[in-house]
């Protein structure tokens, strides 16, 4: 009966609050008190479900949304986030440590402090390690950018269980749950990759190569998968060779590198799919004019522009880094708060770069 009687309060007052409602107008269209509606948005318990019921329903029909930052400031609440990065040297991990300290500025009168702790990338004890020294008294919520692996996963979930929020930030970890995904979608990603290849070999024929980091990394697997799925549709007279993983280690990749170039006949195309390509870039290099193949890259670094400027790349399928950043900080403060977020917002969009398109300001850098 109350329920029938509040949606029909809530439908006839709707159109009078033309200003934002607020927990005044929550208590009076649930019919409970301020003190009762402040306890169900700050989940501190001791109400009936059929009171939170009447308050979640009020909130929908009144289009409430809750003010976060007088919020905080009424608890004098700070957000303590945390990103686990892996110790890469590298320009990209560079423009994701640049566009984290953006934000820590940015968002200074909004209470947030974010920290950066880096961790060997292929060691998962050590990310466990890091994972599991972290307390809900020192943080409240971390985003994650490692190779998947069950140690990562069950570690993540251990996270949840102690009431820190987690994103997993560029590299997905699907088995653990609770971690959203702040990222673009990597087989698409790796489709897109496919799709240029085939366009731009034209009706060659021979072989791919396929480089990477690490196969471990979930980034890298779906956009094997992408890849693949798309040349075996669109380019069947391309061998697509098995992956290739240099483990960021430069001696690694030159010996690898020289040796596929070397052994595999009439190569017409490599897709690079790591974020970090100068040390491959090199080694192709160091074998001979890259002009022969067709070569698509990842993350429109500095390197990466100047690559397609001198014509030894053709695209380089990229995201914004600081879209990636400030996503990963509203998620986690949103998973904190338990208020949702606005998907058409924090969805990363996959973006094409040739010579041809670069803004003028970063090609006449690169050159």
């Amino acid at each position: 009966m109350g329920g029938c009687c509040l949606r029909v309060a809530a439908s006839s007052n709707k159109g009078k609050y033309m200003s934002k409602p607020t927990i005044k107008d929550l208590a009076k269209a649930a019919g409970v008190s301020l003190a009762t509606v402040d306890r169900v948005l700050n989940n501190r318990g001791g109400v009936k479900q059929s009171t939170v019921d009447r308050v979640t329903a009020a909130i929908s029909a009144l289009n409430y949304v809750r003010d976060i930052s007088a919020a905080n400031l009424a608890r004098r609440t700070e957000y303590k986030l945390l990103f686990l990065l892996p110790d890469y040297e590298d320009e990209f991990t560079n423009m994701i440590l640049m566009a984290i300290d953006e934000a820590n500025i940015s968002m200074v009168h909004e209470r947030t402090t974010i920290s950066i702790i880096r961790v060997p990338a292929n060691d998962p004890h050590r990310i466990v390690q890091e994972i599991d020294r972290l307390s809900v008294k020192k943080v409240d919520g971390v985003a994650i950018m490692a190779p998947e692996t069950a140690q990562v996963r069950d570690a993540i979930l251990r996270l949840d269980s102690r009431g820190i929020a987690v994103v997993a930030f560029m590299s997905n970890q699907p088995n653990a749950r609770s971690a959203n995904f702040v990222g673009i979608n990597n087989e698409a990603a790796g489709r897109t990759a496919g799709q240029l290849l085939a366009r731009f070999t034209g009706e060659r024929q021979g072989a791919v190569l396929v480089i990477t980091e690490t196969m471990q990394s979930r980034d890298s697997l779906e956009r094997r998968l992408g890849f693949d799925a798309i040349m075996a549709k669109s380019a069947p007279r391309l061998q697509v060779n098995p992956s290739m993983e240099t483990y960021g280690d430069a001696t690694r990749t030159a010996k690898i590198v020289a040796t596929a170039l070397y052994n595999t006949q009439e190569i017409v195309g490599i897709y690079l799919m790591n974020h970090d390509i100068s040390e491959t870039m090199q080694a192709i290099k160091d074998q001979g004019t890259p002009s022969n193949y067709v070569i698509i890259g990842h993350e429109l670094t500095q390197y990466a522009r100047a690559r397609l400027v001198d014509g030894s790349m053709d695209a380089v399928i990229t995201q914004d880094v600081g879209h990636l950043v400030r996503s990963s900080i509203r998620i986690l403060k949103a998973r904190i708060t338990q208020i949702g977020t606005v998907p058409s917002q924090e969805r990363i969009r996959i973006e094409i770069i040739l010579r041809e398109n670069l803004p003028e300001d970063l090609l006449a850098n690169s050159l």
